[in-house]
This record gives C-alpha cells, structure tokens and sequence, in this order.
C-alpha cells in the first residue's frame, strides 16, 4: 500500500571495532546527490567531517545538509523523501513511521560510555535554589522536551523509575525546538531538562543552570542516538547505504580522536573545529565556540555499532507508554544488516 507525504506526517504528528566497510568501492556515479539531515549539534559533527574531508565525495555522494531542530520532524522528513539520511534519537514519530514501513534504523551514534562524557542532568537555579540537587528529587517537578515521546521524555521517566516514584509525577513540558528548551531552563520556566556534555557545560559555565546529575547513572549503555534512513533506501538500495556508512564512520573516527580520545594532532584538531563551526555555534565567532566545541564531546560508535538492547529498552517503553503502535517490531524498526550489533 502506498502512502502519501500527508499521511506520514501526520502520523509523526499524531504521536506528537574498526569501521566494517573498510575497502568498500562506492558503487554509485561520482556526484550522486543526497540530502542529510542534522541538527546545530557537536554530536552531528562526523558527517560535517565527512563532508569537509572529503569521505562523501570519494564514496561519490554530493551531500547537502539540511538543519533541524527537533528530531522527530526529521524523521517525518526522511520518510517522506525529503532528507535521505539523518542522526538523531529515537522518538515515538520515528518509531510510528517505521511501522508504517518508510524508516529504517541502520546503525548506532552517541552512546553512554564508562569513562567517557555523558548526557548531564541539570535544573534551573531558581529550581535549584528552591530544592532540586539531586535528580531523585524530580518529583513534582517540570522537565523540558521537544515533543511528546522524545528522548528527553525518556531520559525523565527512566530517572523517575530508578527514584522510585511514578512517571507521572513528573511534569514534561514540551517546547519543540531546542533552542526553546535552552531558553526556558535558563529562565526558570521549566525546572530541569538533560542534555549533551557540550551544551550542559556551556549553560552551567553561566550563573542559571546547574548540574544535578549524569544520565549513565540512570540508563547504563544508553544509545542515544541512531543512524536512519527510509525504508526504501535500507531495504533497496544497499550500496547506497553501505557507501554512506563507509563515509560517515570515517568522519566519526577523526570526531573521536579529535574530540574524545584526543589523539588527533593539534593542527588536525583545529581543521576539525572550523569544520564543525560552519554549522554548530555559527551566531559566535570561532574563538568563542571552539572551547564549546572542544569540550564535552561523548563517544560516538566506532563503525556506527548498534547495541540492540537499548534499543530495544526505548522501543519497549514507547510502546508501553503508547507513543508508538503496540504493533511495531524491531525488525521493522531495525535494519541489522550493515553494521556490527551488540
């Protein structure tokens, strides 16, 4: 059955170790154009790298990025043929569209690692100030999101579980961007949110946030984040798929030496930042954003690994929580075939 642009965005709506492709020939004529979704995030930078070094274009892809601020409309924008490509948490609109047979999940991103940067848990000062210094004392609280069925919801409701008290007892407040969530914490709006090491240390560095806690003490091996394009791509067009993975984890090796194991020249280091800026930070000159973009950056799989159990822990809860359909299955959530699973 075919379905239509309309109808998968409102089903999204609705729901408000080295790299395995080494030596792989790109099998497409050089030039083949793609769009790729990303956010103004350091989290996105390994396919910013992959461009700016050149990995896409060897691999013969002409990528373009498209900018979101949300993760769930770019999952709408991929199933329906707007955006090939994306990086982004898994969300309830994602997961629903999978069921609908357009998304496919094809491999892991940023992961909860031991001894490495993970998501913070911060509040508001005002928050702070009135109580909250520690994620147990959540209840009763408001905690920023973007949409209903968002990570950030389930950052909140697995912090509730291990408290101990009720989901429910938490207010989540969502405000769709981002940016928007960043405003309201700053502002006391909303009393706590969690966020990626990079953008917690930059709000914290300031005088109205403060950080409470570590996500990785509440979801162990966490996958944050997931590589994902349509179903048509996954399951029709493997080369396609294979080459942009091959030229992604490139871009994801250089990410973590330089950024995470710090193991990349001083020089390298400094081309991988300018790269990183043209999309992430761009409203502050490169002096003041490079720091940002330097410190806190978390682990993103080698090879775009994918652990199977997190994955399907979210599937489960948003199932659970009924943002997704009670029907959908990892099979058709998760394309197993091109990357190393554990």
């Amino acid at each position: 059955m075919t379905t239509t642009r309309r109808e998968f965005i409102a089903a999204a709506g609705s729901l408000v170790a080295a790299s395995p492709f080494i030596g792989l020939r790109a099998a497409h004529a050089a030039g083949t154009k793609l769009n790729v979704g990303i956010l103004s995030l350091t989290s996105h930078a390994p396919a910013i790298i992959a461009k700016g070094k050149g990995y896409f274009a060897e691999a013969g892809l002409d990528v373009t990025f498209v900018s979101f601020q949300a993760a769930q409309p770019m999952a709408v924008a991929i199933a329906s043929g707007d955006v090939d490509f994306g990086m982004t948490a898994i969300t309830g609109g994602l997961v629903s569209l999978a069921d609908k047979n357009a998304v496919r999940i094809i491999g892991g991103a940023l992961q909860e690692t031991p001894g490495i940067e993970g998501q913070k848990i911060l509040a508001s000062k005002k928050a702070h100030d009135a109580g909250l210094t520690k994620p147990e004392l959540l209840k009763g609280h408001s905690f920023g999101t973007t949409t209903a069925g968002a990570s950030f919801n389930y950052m909140a409701d697995m912090i509730a579980k291990k408290a101990g008290f009720p989901a429910s007892d938490i207010r989540m407040v969502p405000l769709q961007k981002v940016p928007a969530v960043i405003a309201a914490l700053k502002t006391g709006q909303i009393d706590a949110w969690s966020i990626v090491p990079n953008i917690a240390d930059a709000l914290t560095r300031g005088k109205d946030v403060v950080e409470i806690g570590k996500i990785a003490d509440y979801i162990p091996d966490y996958q944050v984040t997931t590589v994902f394009t349509s179903a048509k791509n996954a399951d029709g067009k493997p080369e396609l798929v294979k080459a942009y993975l091959a030229a992604l984890s490139k871009g994801i090796d250089d990410y973590n030496a330089a950024l995470v194991h710090k193991t990349a020249s001083p020089a390298e280091v400094d081309a991988i930042v300018k790269m990183i800026h043209q999309h992430v930070y761009t409203s502050m000159p490169l002096e003041k954003a490079a720091p940002a973009i330097r410190a806190g950056a978390m682990l993103i799989n080698p090879g775009c690994q994918l652990k199977l159990s997190s994955v399907q822990s979210q599937l489960d809860w948003l199932k659970g929580m009924h943002m997704a359909p009670a029907g959908v299955t990892m099979e058709k959530l998760v394309n197993t075939s091109y990357v190393k699973t554990f």
